[in-house]
């Protein structure tokens, strides 16, 4: 076990000494503690920071003391509740004992009087606490506690407690309540009003486990058994354990009835019918050919969910599309898709409807990069063959192909897999097909701003320029009007701080102004633009396609859309949704730092310290002497990020910069300064600052492109620049006293048809390694420096990024892409650069962002600073996918056309 927080046991040492941890749950990390004031052993519960800085001080200690009163023999009771220096903690007697799961875990299964016996206790202790008005919400073995053979339920009401203190948000923070094999079907659907037959499922379930060794559901992820709890019946118990007597497994089957209304209607009844041999359970339940199931005659969809304040279906794993009728009204269902949760800004440009809103394609990275389909008749995405790397998704105007970009090129795919088709080249991310089967994408073979149009069997048919987009404009979206030859074209500048939204005549050439304020949009029916703005708002507006206008101002028909730069929404042509709520701060894990070991030995660098970092890293440096590291943190809630220095392992974290838009920062060599790139409105500079905190910043560098990263030489004058503008992704000299815009840059790597990224200069100031496109992917490259046109040497082979140098020089180390690894490359002394074999260190779970590097070496090269995703806690966890809101249907609540008109 590891030792306490040093500033969380200094908060609480004038109550309690802390002396070890002894686990992690989902919500909480529990240490052992010495009660100072009574002189007993008690464990201290503290909350996971993420859930404290969603909970508040305040409103979670008023909320917790409703579970204070709870007395039962059977009830493990509340001694102390609080903050203390931010942190919210609570405090319970210290059990000598076990919890069930560790029980269960030796044993398997128990023997059948015992697991009656012990469950008959903990009903007795939930039927006291409901008459009281408290419902536990979390039932599982690990919540159960043994002792001398008498079961004491632990964290009683504390998921209340914290679900009511965050006002009902616990589902759009991230942060989840209850372990998967436990919940009932309304917890898993995202029922806010839980009643006490919630309780009684998961007490069905861990008694469904003592008898047969396994919950009722179970699954190779959280998605799967979240599946499987809503749309699956149990096995009976006697199939699993034909010993079990006919009143126990009658009893066991009510309790986990998917209904509530099917379930006993209180603990007291479970507790009666396991002692009443002569229970048995009346009725019958069918399953018919639909999926529906009939009980006593009466047809229930089990998937129902009605939630209060909108009075829509709410269902977790499958969707009621095939449902027919004369008029369909709105439908508004929650979908899991992946096994992880969209970061936020992925859903809007990597996810795709088919045009009738009954398929969808989407992104997964489990396993590497890979597009799959979700279909109506099925519960589970298949994988889309011949679709391996793709991103950006959109299929034909009749459904039956996907186009989509992979290896910087345009290809197509049929939606039921296939061999693809590469019909253009040099594309990012981003494209539309249009109804005449032309597809405009985004290029990148000379500007992010450059539209390419090709055709459906790939003959180029027209570009447009960058000087269409003014400025440091982007193109953010794009969507394909009705008719076949316009498309909406949204622009963004400075990081969406303005957006605009314009319709580009595909024919002529002619840009049109619709609309200000708009990240992404949509054509859907025949005559509607659906749009969203940076607040999250969406909005709808009939739309005359000859004018190219709105008819009318149009008007909000939802709000909340979570918003990271892009908007996390996608649009059918049918009007069909999908959309994740909440702020981007809601749609990811925080991160922490790691050191690791030339082996592969993780260990956290300080196990108190998270943060919340930009979408794409921006980038990290550890100082000379490796005792402080410098990085981005986004501030939470809001889309801007500072460089912070923190003092290693544990020390302060201090704020360095205050512009809102500053990153890669980039040590001198004294560890005085830091050197990083800043952005305004009028562009993006290279700053330079003292690296305590001292002294306002200079300007160093102002360049008209957009500066990426920054990499210092053992000449001070001279740096090596690596920008985004006109000519792409191109490395530059910038030399100090030659001036402070475009004239202090020299071209060092400037190819115009692929990318040339990630810089790396060894520490003689001899070999410049690099990440180049030029092969179809990523690979690094060696070439000597200055004279980089004198040799090159290819060093990665089947995909490689992000190239550091070893502090030694005698080694270069890289981030293979198959397998995903860190490698070491022995450099040889001599004058000519040659190399030895390649050794793999260690498998590569780290976050990784091909264009920049994301990870740093110490001085003694033997340990490497990665970070990463906070891990998740696989027992307590809900699902890693909160879900994607999922609406058809919803126009017909519209009289949009008297509203324009």
């Amino acid at each position: 076990m590891t030792e306490p927080n040093a500033r969380l046991a200094s908060a609480l040492a004038d109550r309690y000494r802390l002396e070890r941890e002894l686990g992690q749950g989902g919500m909480a990390t529990v240490y052992l503690a010495a009660d100072l004031k009574h002189d007993r052993k008690v464990a201290v519960k503290v909350l996971k920071p993420e859930l404290a800085a969603v909970l508040g001080a305040e409103r979670f200690v008023v909320e917790i003391k409703t579970t204070a009163a709870l007395q039962h023999p059977h009830i493990l009771p509340l001694f102390d509740s609080g903050t203390a220096d931010g942190f919210l903690f609570y405090v319970m007697p210290f059990i000598q004992g076990e919890t069930l799961r560790s029980k269960l875990d030796r044993e398997t299964q128990l023997g059948i009087d015992e697991a009656v016996k012990l469950t008959v206790a903990v009903a007795d202790a939930l039927d006291y606490a409901h008459r009281q008005g408290v419902i536990h919400r979390d039932i599982k073995p690990e919540n159960i506690l043994l002792h001398d053979g008498r079961p004491m339920v632990a964290d009683f009401g504390i998921a209340l407690a914290v679900s009511a203190a965050a006002g009902g948000r616990m589902t759009e923070t991230g942060l989840s309540l209850g372990t998967p094999h436990y919940m009932s079907p309304e917890q898993a659907t995202g029922e806010r009003e839980i009643s006490a037959r919630s309780d009684v499922y998961s007490l069905g379930s861990v008694l469904y486990e003592m008898l047969t060794g396994s919950p009722p559901h179970t699954g190779a992820s959280a998605q799967q058994i979240i599946m499987k709890i809503v749309t699956e019946e149990a096995q009976p118990v006697t199939k699993l354990r034909k010993s079990v007597p006919p009143n126990v497994a009658a009893a066991v089957a009510k309790a986990v009835e998917k209904l509530p209304a099917d379930r006993f209607e209180s603990a007291a009844a479970f507790k009666q019918a396991l002692e009443n041999p002569a229970f048995a359970t009346g009725g019958t339940t069918l399953i018919s050919a639909t999926g529906t199931r009939a009980v006593g005659g009466v047809s229930r969809r089990a998937l129902g969910a009605a939630t209060a304040a909108a009075a829509l279906l709410l269902l977790a794993a499958t969707w009621g599309w095939t449902r027919r009728t004369a008029a369909p009204g709105p439908e508004r269902l929650k979908v899991i898709l992946r096994p992880t949760a969209f970061p936020p800004g992925i859903l809007g440009r990597n996810v795709a409807l088919s045009p009738d809103g009954k398929t969808i394609v989407y992104i997964d990275t489990t396993g590497g990069v890979q597009l799959w389909m979700k279909t109506a008749d099925r519960a589970e995405g298949t994988l889309l063959t011949g679709a391996a790397g793709g991103a950006a998704p959109r299929f034909s105007r009749d459904g039956q192909w996907v186009a989509f970009s992979a290896d910087r090129k345009v290809k197509k795919v049929p939606r039921v897999g296939g061999s693809p088709v590469t019909l253009g080249d040099s594309a990012s991310n981003l494209l539309a097909w249009l109804d005449d089967g032309t597809i405009v994408y985004r290029s990148t073979q000379e500007s992010s701003t450059m539209l390419r149009a090709v055709s459906a069997d790939g003959v180029p048919l027209r570009q447009w320029h960058d000087s269409l987009f003014p400025g440091l404009e982007v193109v953010n979206h794009l969507d394909g009007l009705p008719g076949g030859h316009d498309v909406l074209v949204s622009i963004c500048e400075n990081r969406c701080e303005t957006s605009r939204l314009v319709v580009l005549d595909v024919l002529s050439g002619a840009m049109t102004p619709l609309m200000g304020d708009v990240l992404s949009a949509w054509a859907i029916a025949d005559d509607r633009v659906l749009f969203v703005r940076k607040g999250g708002s969406v909005f709808l507006g009939a739309y005359d396609a000859r004018k190219r206008t709105f008819r009318s101002p149009p008007v909000p028909v939802l709000e909340g859309v979570r918003i990271s730069i892009l908007p996390d929404l996608v649009a059918a042509r049918d009007g069909t949704l999908l959309y994740i709520t909440g702020e981007a701060d809601d749609g990811g894990r925080p991160f922490e730092a790691v050191w690791v070991t030339r082996n592969g030995l993780a260990s956290l660098v300080d196990s108190s310290w998270q943060w919340q970092q930009p979408i794409n890293g921006n980038g990290l440096t550890l100082a000379p002497d490796g005792r402080r590291v410098a990085l981005n943190i986004r501030e939470s809630g809001r889309g801007t990020s500072d460089i912070w220095v923190k003092q290693l392992d544990r020390g302060p974290l201090t704020r360095l910069t205050f512009e809102g838009a500053t990153s890669r920062p980039v040590w001198s060599a004294d560890g005085r300064h830091l050197w990083y790139v800043s952005r305004d409105s009028s562009g993006f500079n290279l700053r330079r600052r003292r690296a305590d905190g001292t002294a306002s910043a200079e300007v160093v560098l102002d360049a008209t492109g957009e500066m990426e990263e920054i990499m210092p030489t053992p000449d001070t004058m001279v740096m090596i620049v690596r920008m985004s503008d006109a000519g792409g992704r191109r490395i530059f000299l910038f030399r100090r006293n030659a001036g402070t815009g475009d004239s202090a840059l020299a071209s060092l790597l400037a190819a115009k048809t692929y990318d040339q990224v990630s810089p790396a200069l060894s520490p003689d100031g001899r070999w410049l390694a690099y990440t180049s496109t030029e092969s179809g992917r990523h690979e690094v490259y060696v070439r000597p420096f200055p004279d980089v046109e004198a040799g090159r040497w290819q060093i990665s082979r089947d995909g490689g990024s992000e190239p550091v140098w070893s502090h030694s020089g005698r080694e270069l180390f890289f981030r293979s892409e198959a397998p995903r690894t860190v490698v070491s490359v022995p450099v040889l002394p001599g004058p000519a650069f040659a190399t030895g074999d390649q050794k793999v260190l260690f498998e590569d779970r780290f976050f990784r962002d091909r264009l920049h590097v994301q990870y740093a070496v110490t001085p003694d090269d033997q340990r490497f600073f990665f970070r990463r995703r906070v891990p998740r806690d696989e027992t307590s966890d809900v699902t890693a996918d909160p879900g994607v809101m999922f609406v058809r249907h919803w126009l017909a609540e519209l009289d949009l056309r008297g509203n324009a008109q």
